[in-house]
């Protein structure tokens, strides 16, 4: 599927959400994709990016950047501890805040670079053992570290559990943002995200629908 017609689909589901108004940002998850499905994206005209890895964005993204000018990138998968600084200098935006450590290590890093990218906690909507993100009851907790550092969250992210409903982790990620009266909601991916904006989404996450199958060989390594 093309860029343009996912495009069309987003304000398509806009209009028939009651939405039309809205802004709903659309990010094209590049991760593991071949630089020239990259440039090709590039080269329509978008300029909203996400990855997964911050090892693999440094290796592509600065010359990207040097190339086309500014990209407003967003880190849509786990942070470790020890990538902190590197994904703040890089990245505009991170979706996976789901911790205590990592919001004491942003601040820290936060202190001595004078700038913070903008956050999302991510939210484990499903309560699942091995997946990231905070529990639902955890939430609160955690903002309330975040407001004593300063740091700038914008909203909430999930990732619902494969054999679940999307449409029911979209309604419970959208309820708890708004008891917190947080504006933005990241949710939703290529297969699910009609579904996403009709229940809140304000950030979308789409992959493979814009660029077609990931590279099994660069997913390997």
């Amino acid at each position: 599927m093309s860029l343009e017609k996912i495009l069309s689909k987003v304000e398509t589901a806009k209009k028939d959400s009651g939405r039309q108004n809205d802004k709903v940002n659309v990010i094209a998850v590049s991760k593991v994709q071949p630089i020239a499905r990259i440039k090709k994206v590039l080269n329509e005209g978008h300029r909203l990016f996400g990855e997964n890895r911050v090892q693999e964005s440094l290796e592509k993204w600065p010359k990207l950047i040097d190339e086309y000018g500014k990209i407003e990138l967003h880190l849509v998968g786990s942070l470790q501890t020890n990538k902190v600084k590197d994904a703040m200098n890089l990245f505009d935006v991170i979706h996976s805040i789901d911790r205590e450590k990592l919001i004491v290590k942003i601040s820290n890093e936060a202190q001595n670079l004078g700038f913070c990218p903008d956050l999302f906690i991510q939210v484990n909507t499903g309560n699942e053992t091995q997946k990231a993100g905070v529990k639902k009851e955890e939430v609160t907790k955690l903002l309330e570290l975040a407001k004593l550092h300063s740091l700038p969250i914008i909203g909430l992210m999930c990732l619902p559990p494969i054999n679940e409903l999307p449409s029911d982790h979209f309604k419970i990620l959208n309820r708890i943002a708004k008891e917190h009266n947080l504006q933005r909601v990241s949710m939703g991916m290529s297969n699910d995200f009609e579904d996403a904006i009709k229940f809140g989404a304000t950030d979308i996450r789409i992959g493979s629908a814009i660029f077609g199958p990931r590279n099994k060989l660069n997913q390997k390594k």
